[in-house]
């Protein structure tokens, strides 16, 4: 385990230096450690632990300067074992709790304000992420009868989406009939994502409907599959990009064009770093992403749940010096407030254009 090598003088070593190259983004040498720690030894001893550091790999040494900047490894141990918690001030709780008098409806618009108040809160780029949807299904059907010739169907989407139409028939149906429907439908459709919807699947489903409404079936599921494959479009959004512009590690505008390009293309590698992580506030550090064009760059971003559901997440990038105590309190606190504020609001979900006015 990395850190047990670690005598207390070393760690405190460590995390003043990664402190102060947060603080600058310069190197850092003996002689600031000496000034700016209660170390009592010498500045030839300081240099002497920095130079084992180096070779343990918490420290790097760029080019020929006498400091040294923290290793992915050193910023890791950092996070994990060496940092203050960040306290945060009222203005900056005021402004999260800011989200909770925004009466939102839709999961986009939620997560796409956090990231915005999280951009201007950290000075790094915020992100909101929703999850791919091409692995989307319905997880409930359920049915409503109108009158003898017109029923609602509504879907529970596997990422707490709701989508409900109401279908208009040439014909007369009763209640038993369309209850039935909900009944099949859950038997046969629920759990499938379109490309699992095969024929076979909607033979069955009008197999159990009977001849009656074996049709009524068949303009069901096409409904069903046309609201699965919806495009990923749009299922991420970046807040203050201009902020990574006050950085020296994004001074390269070739360097910075690629990291963005990575980052907007539909943004499936972050989808899949926030499928790989855990469910609270998540770090990768530089290569730790295995994403080449962030080996510069922090990403920390928190999935949000609601139902025990992934629904999507909120974060930030930005530099590896990034201050990563003021980032996780504002992520965790952020993530904190979108979940209040879901569980206080009738919460329908984006893309619900079909709702009829009867359930809203």
């Amino acid at each position: 385990m990395y850190g047990n090598d670690l005598s207390e003088r070393k760690k405190t070593i460590l995390k003043a230096v990664i402190e102060a190259h947060i603080l600058g983004g310069e190197p850092v040498g003996s002689k600031y450690i000496l000034e700016n720690t209660a170390l009592s030894c010498s500045s030839a001893t300081i240099r002497n632990e920095m130079a084992e550091l180096e070779s343990l790999g918490y420290l790097e040494q760029p080019h020929t300067s006498a400091g040294r900047v923290p290793s992915v490894l050193g910023y890791r141990f950092y996070v994990d074992s060496l940092m203050s918690r960040y306290a945060m001030t009222s203005y900056e709780i005021a402004q999260i709790n800011g989200l909770l008098k925004n009466k939102l409806y839709e999961i986009d618009s939620i997560l796409e304000l956090a990231s915005r108040v999280a951009s201007s809160l950290t000075n790094y780029t915020g992100i909101a992420l929703t999850p791919s949807r091409s692995a989307l299904h319905v997880t409930r059907f359920e049915t409503v009868y109108i009158d003898s010739s017109s029923f609602i169907l509504i879907m529970i989407l596997s990422n707490t989406e709701v989508k409900s139409k109401q279908f208009m028939l040439n014909r007369e149906i009763d209640r038993d009939t369309v209850e039935r429907i909900a009944i099949v439908l859950n038997r046969n459709m629920t759990g499938l994502t379109a490309d699992k919807i095969t024929l076979s699947a909607m033979m069955q489903t009008e197999s159990e409907m009977g001849d009656y409404a074996s049709d009524i079936i068949n303009t069901v599921v096409r409904y069903i599959c046309k609201s699965l494959e919806v495009s990923d479009n749009n299922s991420l959004k970046l807040s203050g990009l201009n902020h990574l512009l006050e950085y020296p590690e994004y001074s390269d505008s070739d360097k910075l064009k690629r990291l963005l390009g990575r980052i907007e293309s539909g943004g499936k590698d972050l989808r899949r770093l926030i499928d790989e992580g855990g469910e609270g506030v998540n770090v990768y550090i530089g290569s730790e992403s295995t994403i080449e064009e962030m080996n510069d760059s922090a990403l920390v971003f928190k999935p949000i749940k609601m139902n025990g559901h992934t629904i999507g997440a909120v974060g930030v990038i930005g530099p590896k010096r990034m201050d990563y105590g003021k980032v996780l309190a504002t992520i965790d606190n952020l993530s904190g407030n979108i979940s209040l504020l879901m569980s206080d609001t009738k919460f329908i979900g984006p893309g619900n254009d079909d709702t009829p006015d009867e359930l809203k």
